[in-house]
C-alpha cells in the first residue's frame, strides 16, 4: 500500500523522531507532523543544507520507528517534498509543544529562538509507503 493508513497516522501522531534522508545527504533526526491528507511536514531554516539539496532534487524519505521497549514497528515514506513559504512557525509551535515541556524556561527560550528565525515548511508527499510490525 502506497498511502498512509489510519493505523499509520495514529502511530505517527506520537512524539517520535523521524529520520529524514534527502538525495545526496545523510539521514538526520527530525520532528514531523502527519496530516489528515496523508502528508508529513516539518520545518527548517531556508538555507539549511537539506533545503538546498531539496531545491536541486525534491526526493526524500522519512523513517519512523517505535522506541526501545515496544514491539518492533517502523514506517518508511518516500516521495517528493514541496517547500512551502507559509505555516512553518505555527508548525514549529505545535511540534515544540509535542516534543518539549514548554513550562521549562530553557525550552520556552529555545522555541522563542526558533520562532525568531526565518523558517519554511517542508511537506513530503508519500509516493511509496512501507511498514513493518512484529
Amino acid at each position: 500500500m502506497d498511502t498512509l493508513t489510519p493505523a499509520d497516522l495514529e502511530f505517527l501522531r506520537r512524539p517520535l523522531h523521524g529520520f529524514l534522508t534527502v538525495a545526496g545527504g545523510q539521514p538526520r533526526p527530525i520532528w514531523f507532523e502527519a496530516t489528515e491528507a496523508g502528508t508529513l511536514q516539518l520545518f527548517s531554516e531556508p538555507d539549511a543544507p537539506k533545503v538546498r539539496r531539496l531545491r536541486r532534487d525534491p526526493r526524500a524519505s522519512i523513517v519512523v520507528a517505535a522506541p526501545v521497549g515496544e514491539r518492533e514497528r517502523w514506517i518508511s515514506a518516500s516521495g517528493e517534498v514541496s517547500l512551502e513559504p507559509d505555516g512553518a512557525h505555527a508548525l514549529a509551535e505545535r511540534l515544540a509543544a509535542r516534543y518539549w515541556d514548554l513550562d521549562d524556561p530553557s525550552r520556552a527560550a529555545d522555541l522563542k529562538e526558533i520562532l525568531a528565525a526565518d523558517q519554511i515548511r517542508l511537506v513530503l508527499h508519500p509516493e511509496r509507503v512501507r511498514r513493518y510490525a512484529y
